[in-house]
């Protein structure tokens, strides 16, 4: 295919496309999860105390936040089905050299760099938004974004079905097996996309700051999406505890199943994009953030009813989709030829959010119980519903076009 530059216009997506967008997103970002439900496999085999297996979540964690500061922007700078095929190919190699590991130490860096190239999925968001007509932006967003929370759900499930089977290094090379059949199907279909930043990459990485600074929407957007991941991340953090203990005494294999429920966030990741598109995102922030906050009711009650725990998740999953959505779909329409790098600024905050509600949601469940983990994700509901509101009743700020530098 010849060079294209959509960046100005973009330009019609078909339905497989799109497809292909959210099963490499979805793909992508399960290797981040895959390990979670697995560290006490890790802790058997490396003979490592708890607290140093945690670390293979946590090397995988920091690898996708240095990817996200680092790489991610370069989707800005250098030619993106390129880029995109070249870390999915990274990705599968780091996940080999973490499925061989002969020790822990070497485990660490194998995951640290699968972290890092797993970023792949988020330099396919805004792909996929650059390629994707204004009228149609909203919808093509959610749609791959679909494609990334079933990845995040299924990955924990998976992982625990392959791992009882045979063992988790059998599901490292099973992954590394799909990153590579991705990269391929990747390079077959997308089109090329000449960016238009015109930056050196010391400049590309300065202008993440320039970024927050003039883009008023990004900012609020921003702490909304930290905000969002935080109510997000407190729940999953601890709920295992929950359904471990009385009354439930569930098992590994089970709780990882009860992910599942979070599905319906899937089909609201879609209905989000579709209704950001009619210019219905002011509101519909404002209803995400109040599901945010809503939902810990229901799952303060879940200590003693599996019930109220189901709707709870429901609704937290429901509001947590919709915030993402959202707030995506307004980034990518402030500045076309700045979107990886705006979408890194966002991702970033998104996932500091997480990683901080995640380690306070831990300190409170030791100290309180489940009343403190509701307590603290009601308080970041909350919050974000008081930012939702005042920004409906604020213009939406400047938003930029590709001109600007």
């Amino acid at each position: 295919m010849g060079r294209r530059d959509v960046g100005a216009g973009g330009s019609e997506v078909g339905r497989r496309l799109v497809a292909l967008f959210a099963v490499a997103v979805g793909v992508s970002v399960a290797n981040l999860y895959y390990l979670q439900p697995l560290l006490p496999l890790l802790r058997r085999d490396f003979h490592v105390p708890a607290g140093l297996a945690a670390l293979a979540t946590t090397a995988t964690q920091l690898g996708y936040v240095l990817g996200l500061a680092l790489l991610l922007p370069l989707a800005d700078l250098v030619e993106r089905r390129k880029l995109v095929v070249t870390t999915a190919l990274a990705c599968a190699g780091a996940l080999v050299v973490a499925a061989s590991a002969p020790d822990f130490a070497l485990l660490l860096v194998g995951l640290l760099l699968v972290g890092a190239s797993a970023v792949v999925a988020q330099m396919l968001v805004p792909f996929a938004a650059a390629l994707a007509p204004a009228r149609e932006r909203g919808r093509v967003v959610g749609s791959v974004m679909s494609g990334l929370l079933l990845g995040i759900l299924l990955a924990r499930t998976f992982a625990g079905f392959v791992a009882g089977a045979s063992s988790w290094r059998v599901l490292l090379y099973l992954a590394a097996g799909a990153m590579a059949c991705t990269a391929l199907a990747l390079g077959a279909r997308l089109p090329v996309f000449v960016p238009s930043s015109g930056l050196a990459y010391p400049r590309l990485l300065a202008s993440l700051v320039e970024l927050l600074r003039t883009e008023p929407v990004l900012r609020r957007r921003a702490l909304l999406g930290a905000l969002g991941m935080g109510c997000f991340s407190t729940l999953w953090t601890c709920v295992a505890f929950l359904l471990a203990g009385a009354p439930y005494h569930y098992s590994v294999d089970r709780i990882g199943l009860f992910g599942l429920v979070g599905a319906a966030g899937a089909l609201m990741a879609s209905l989000a994009g579709r209704l950001a598109d009619r210019g219905h995102a002011p509101r519909l922030t404002v209803f995400a953030a109040v599901c945010l906050a809503s939902s810990f009711l229901p799952i303060y009650v879940g200590a003693h009813s599996l019930a109220a725990l189901v709707v709870g998740i429901v609704v937290l999953d429901v509001g947590a989709q919709g915030m993402q959505i959202t707030n995506q779909s307004e980034i990518y329409r402030l500045r076309s030829d700045a979107g990886a790098r705006l979408n890194a600024v966002y991702m970033v905050s998104y996932f500091v959010g997480g990683t901080a509600a995640s380690a306070l949601s831990g300190l409170l469940y030791a100290r309180a119980g489940w009343a403190g983990v509701s307590a603290l994700g009601a308080a970041l509901g909350t919050a974000a519903v008081g930012i939702a509101v005042v920004s409906l009743r604020r213009p939406p700020g400047r938003r930029t076009g590709s001109g600007r530098r």
